[in-house]
């Protein structure tokens, strides 16, 4: 399966003002919103809520990719997301609101690097360990 690396970025641009809202507000809620949209996506990447806005509103005005992006990578970055948000959603959601902005930030530099620079770092973490397991 391979994905439009467009889609991609439209939901980091969602889910970075999603992660804004919560270090703005502390809203645990949202954050768990957010952990359960990283879980449908780690499954499959075009299951995910903002997959069918981007699919349904932005792809009709921008027609077919030029490119497309394995799958693999996506999966895993969008597993570490769930991972940074699941914590923070317990920090939130328990009165640890330490943990809960600290997690939330992590989570948010990467969506941010992704939606304005197109540098996915879950990406690049995958790549990196099979290249790690490749060579060993």
């Amino acid at each position: 399966m391979e994905l439009d690396p467009r889609g991609q970025r439209f939901a980091a641009t969602l889910t970075s003002t999603v992660l804004i809202v919560v270090l703005a507000t502390g809203w645990g809620w949202l954050a768990l919103a957010q952990t359960v949209v990283f879980a449908i996506t780690a499954l499959d990447p075009r299951k995910g809520p903002y997959a069918y806005l981007y699919r349904a509103l932005i792809l009709p005005r921008l027609g077919p990719p030029a490119e497309r992006e394995p799958a693999a990578p996506v999966r895993f970055a969008q597993t570490v997301g769930f991972t940074f948000l699941a914590v923070a959603t317990v920090g939130y959601l328990t009165g640890l609101t330490a943990l809960g902005v600290v997690f939330t930030a992590f989570g948010l530099l990467a969506a941010f690097l992704n939606a304005a620079f197109g540098l996915c770092l879950g990406c690049e973490a995958y790549l990196l360990i099979r290249r790690l397991r490749t060579a060993a």
